[in-house]
């Protein structure tokens, strides 16, 4: 037997999702989307066994529906689905990024009793989007936090699990959609503000003085790299959260009160120690598990002002079938030598390449 699995948005969640799903024994995989030049691109990288503009099509007999649409989109769809002959036993799940607001749209809605409604998201992205950044490896090592309401009969809640399970090679972590909510609006949501406010802060003073452009390259554009995000995006999931963001904003100040009166007061100690429980906790954090905020795999070196010498760097680099998402020379001036920033897609590819660098006796940097 068939198990039919439609996705609704067809982009860099949607289509990784397609990916790990197609191709494998006994499913097929529908993807819907609103634009018709979308359907072309579909079928070209072949994400998915079926395209169609169609919701009911997309829907009809569909074992499993993923949202996989804007989260202010994501009611009005789950709205069109509970007016539709779905069948029986169908999970509809979504993978947008707060969680209350759409479990209680769900209950709201009262879907047919052998229709079931499972939050959930997908701990891990990119800092591309579309399903021209889609990848089977997207969901690999990271965490995909599933929040269904209690109501939910647990043979419903293990289908979906063992689904994703097994053809993700995610870690499936069962959490109340508040508490997902609060934890990730701290994690990931107030950092974006944060970065956000930092950049902007930096661009107000450079109207006044372009040095602050300057000099901001590397390191501080490295920790504000998450301020390029979507805002139509980042729009959404701000005021979607807004509450436990405002919250989250006023922890924040008190925060950075403290530092103030720490400076004001010349507190050298207690600037110490702020340092060392934040070191001491950041530590504790996991290194090689995937998260909302895409890990850097970078790596610099020092190349000479040399006229070819960066293709030669990149050529060599993909004769050995290693793929470079990024380049970047960072400074380069006569008789100093530049830095080259390479950047890849995963560890495996950043690894390869150093080790190929230094055997070409590069001086490489991580």
């Amino acid at each position: 037997m068939t198990t039919k699995i439609a996705i609704f948005g067809v982009g860099l969640i949607g289509g990784s999702l397609a990916l790990c799903f197609k191709g494998k024994p006994a499913l097929h995989v529908t993807g819907y989307t609103h634009l018709p030049e979308l359907i072309h691109t579909y079928q070209e990288r072949q994400v998915v066994d079926h395209a169609t503009l169609s919701v009911e099509e997309a829907a009809q007999d569909a074992d499993f529906i993923f949202l996989c649409v804007p989260v202010s989109l994501l009611g009005t769809y789950l709205e069109q689905l509970s007016h539709l002959p779905l069948k029986p036993g169908c999970i509809i799940t979504d993978v947008g990024s707060t969680k209350a607001s759409i479990v209680a749209c769900a209950e709201q809605l009262q879907l047919r009793e052998d229709v079931h409604f499972i939050g959930g998201h997908p701990m891990a992205g990119s800092e591309r989007s579309g399903v021209g950044a889609a990848s089977y490896l997207l969901f690999e090592n990271a965490y995909y936090v599933l929040t269904p309401p209690d109501h939910v009969p647990q043979p419903a809640y293990e289908r979906l699990a063992e689904l994703l399970t097994q053809h993700t090679r995610a870690q499936i972590i069962r959490v109340e959609p508040l508490m997902h909510d609060e934890i990730v609006g701290a994690i990931s949501h107030l950092p974006h503000v944060i970065a956000v406010a930092l950049v902007n802060q930096i661009r107000q003073y450079n109207e006044g003085n372009p040095l602050y452009r300057m000099l901001a390259a590397g390191g501080f554009r490295d920790i504000t790299r998450i301020a390029s995000s979507d805002p139509i995006v980042w729009r959404d999931i701000l005021l979607n959260n807004r509450h436990i963001i405002l919250q989250l904003l006023e922890d924040w100040n008190e925060g950075v009160e403290q530092f103030i009166e720490l400076l004001k007061s010349e507190d050298a100690r207690g600037i110490e120690e702020q340092f060392e429980k934040a070191g001491a906790f950041r530590d504790e954090l996991p290194e090689r598990r995937k998260g909302m905020i895409t890990k850097l795999y970078d790596l610099y070196l020092d190349v000479p002002d040399h006229p070819g010498i960066i293709g030669k760097i990149t050529t060599e680099i993909g004769n050995r079938g290693i793929n470079i998402s990024n380049v970047q020379i960072i400074e380069s001036r006569e008789d100093v030598p530049g830095v080259m920033r390479l950047s890849f897609r995963n560890e495996q590819d950043m690894e390869q390449a150093k080790m190929m660098l230094q055997q070409s006796e590069y001086s490489v940097f991580v």
